[in-house]
């Protein structure tokens, strides 16, 4: 029974990461796709406008 006890953590293990890269594969792309990046997208110019702002006070 000791073959068990080590072979379960790894299977366990290996049955999370194959759930982990399936919810990622899943969630790329599709209909939410365009919102995630223009979310991002805006997320990307208010730190790019925040950046430079105290410069140009300056």
């Amino acid at each position: 029974m000791d073959y068990v006890s080590a072979l379960v953590p790894p299977v366990v293990m290996a049955v999370f990461f194959v759930g982990v890269v399936r919810v990622i594969v899943k969630t790329q792309g599709g209909a939410a796709k365009a919102k995630e990046d223009a979310a991002v997208d805006a997320a990307l110019a208010r730190a790019d406008g925040a950046a430079e702002s105290p410069a140009t006070g300056a």
